[in-house]
């Protein structure tokens, strides 16, 4: 009989590439993970893994085990649910994961929803970048959390993984071209053009190897041109601090240009689009504590983000 945790490990292997990134994020150690894998191949009676110097790799073997594992996972997250069901009366601790916007202007009121609901239940959210999502969603480290995409950096598709959507943003040009309106501006029609507008000035950007890095090069790559970057930063708030001051300009969110304390920058609507899904194990969807905190999400989300479309 196959060992369902080993058959997790396999699955973690295939994903993260080496035995020493398995053993990091599962707090194991190496010679533990080869171990439980060498007594895998023992249970399966053929080789598993290809061992070439320090590296392994799945033989075809291996690779159909692991598509096998994905659905064995995917029916006990199912019969984890129809237990809590089954036991009625949600409690425990439900382990969240937010980016920093949506930590800011979403989840607190979803929280504050959720403690009148199901006050048994101990939410614990912790900042995660949705780059780094999947993987503590499948090392069990989160039970769900707010994942975002854009129009020019799409989400893939993440095996072992499932998102429902849940609302989408608008996104502005942040320059230093005067105060701030009263309200954001109308939509430009032409969004190249008004990046092209800004091709020989400094960009601030987020940090690379984020998807907030990538939406901004490349929907200036789409417009012509490859930003100059002169400032990194991750939080939006600086981001618009530093425009104020004249470092630069900026591609933001609609989460993040909003507040009464948002500094004296001029914005510009463009057509493109930031969307947030809720993403949590495949078949963990009908939880009771991951659907009540989705549900608490959407009753938290304001209303001139619910219902919003992407421009394609």
């Amino acid at each position: 009989m196959l060992d369902v945790r080993r058959l997790r490990l396999l699955r973690e292997l295939a994903r993260r590439g080496t035995i020493a990134a398995v053993a990091e994020a599962l707090a194991f150690s190496p010679s533990a993970v080869s171990q439980q894998l060498t007594v895998l191949e023992r249970e399966a009676g053929l080789p598993l893994l290809e061992r070439t110097g320090r590296r392994v790799r799945l033989t075809p073997a291996g690779q159909n085990l692991v598509r096998h594992a994905e659905a064995v996972l995917e029916q006990l997250e199912q019969a984890e649910a129809d237990l809590a069901e089954a036991r009625g009366g949600l409690a425990g601790a439900l382990r969240i994961g937010a980016f920093p916007t949506a930590t800011r202007a979403i989840v607190p009121a979803a929280l504050i929803i959720l403690a009148r609901r199901h006050p048994g239940l101990e939410p614990m959210v912790s900042q995660t970048d949705p780059a780094a999502v999947a993987h503590a969603l499948r090392a069990g480290d989160l039970d769900v959390a707010l994942v975002h995409e854009y129009d020019f950096v799409p989400a893939e598709p993440e095996p072992g993984l499932a998102t429902e959507p849940l609302y989408g943003e608008a996104m502005y040009l942040a320059a230093p071209e005067g105060p701030a309106p009263d309200r954001p501006g109308e939509t430009e029609p032409d969004q190249g053009a008004a990046l092209r507008a800004h091709a020989r000035a400094p960009w601030i950007t987020a940090t690379p190897g984020t998807l907030c890095h990538a939406m901004t090069v490349r929907a200036c790559q789409a417009a012509g041109f490859t930003p100059r970057v002169r400032h990194r930063v991750d939080e939006f708030a600086t981001v618009l601090a530093l425009v104020a001051a004249g470092q630069g300009v900026a591609v933001v969110p609609q989460l993040g240009v909003t507040g009464p304390d948002r500094p004296a920058v001029h914005l510009t609507r463009l057509l493109m689009q930031r969307r947030t899904n809720l993403a949590f194990r495949s078949g963990a969807g009908a939880h009771p504590a991951v659907a009540a905190f989705g549900a608490a999400l959407r009753a938290a989300v304001p209303p001139d983000l619910v219902g919003s479309r992407a421009v394609t």
